[in-house]
């Protein structure tokens, strides 16, 4: 990869450990809020099928099928349901204090301050392009102390347009005064990161953190971040 000069990475479980810190967030709003006495419930088994819904309604938004309104009606709501668990209102007692509370926790990806280290001291310029929420992709880079290794942070709020389309890749591309020949993006979404990426027409890495399994012949698949010093 000897012509890249601009690095673009996705945020969460790319170097901000979202799957971590969200079930840390809402362990501590489930306690809370006593569901396990309340409705005879455990944590566990909740937090499993809110992972399994959640990450269904966000593969939604990323293919354009709902919008980030719907996903926070429905996320905790559908999770409760599927237990038999009528409860809008405390629904949305886990939304309002999820997207605040979750900022109490900021587990980085292992390796991630090593590589961004690495990285800036060889002169990569070094982007951050994600699909989350605008009100927290900011907060998140500046609470977990990666902020300022960063020359532009762009959120897919800023267009309402979300990776894998095009126009959020071109976006990026013109806010950081980049060329496509120049950039490569680095993600954990094989749709969203890597077939977006290649479909606008720049490089990128698959970071496997999941072990989808997902690749192909032309894109390189890691494993840990800290693979990436292989080649860049």
């Amino acid at each position: 990869m000897k012509n890249i000069r601009h690095i673009f990475f996705d945020l969460d479980n790319t170097l901000w450990d979202h799957r971590n810190n969200a079930y840390l967030t809402l362990k501590e709003i489930y306690k809370r809020e006593n569901v396990q006495e309340k409705y005879n419930l455990g944590f566990e088994d909740f937090h499993r099928e809110y992972f399994t819904i959640n990450e269904r309604l966000w593969a939604q938004i990323r293919d354009g099928e709902i919008d980030k309104d719907y996903l926070r009606k429905h996320r905790f709501y559908d999770s409760f349901l599927f237990f038999g668990i009528d409860d809008f209102d405390l629904a949305q007692v886990f939304e309002h204090n999820f997207l605040d509370e979750i900022l109490n926790y900021n587990d980085l990806v292992e390796g991630a301050f090593e590589l961004l280290e690495y990285l800036s001291e060889k002169g990569y310029t070094l982007h951050i392009l994600s699909n989350g929420f605008k009100e927290v992709t900011y907060r998140k880079c500046e609470l977990s102390g990666i902020q300022n290794y960063f020359q532009t942070i762009t959120s897919a709020d800023e267009l309402n347009v979300r990776k894998p389309q095009p126009e959020i890749y071109e976006y990026a591309l013109k806010k950081a005064n980049a060329k496509k020949e120049e950039s490569i993006m680095i993600g954990d979404d094989w749709i969203a990161d890597v077939e977006g990426a290649l479909s606008f027409g720049i490089d990128a890495v698959f970071f496997d953190v999941f072990k989808d399994n997902f690749g192909n012949d032309e894109v390189k698949v890691i494993r840990e971040l800290k693979e990436l010093q292989k080649f860049l």
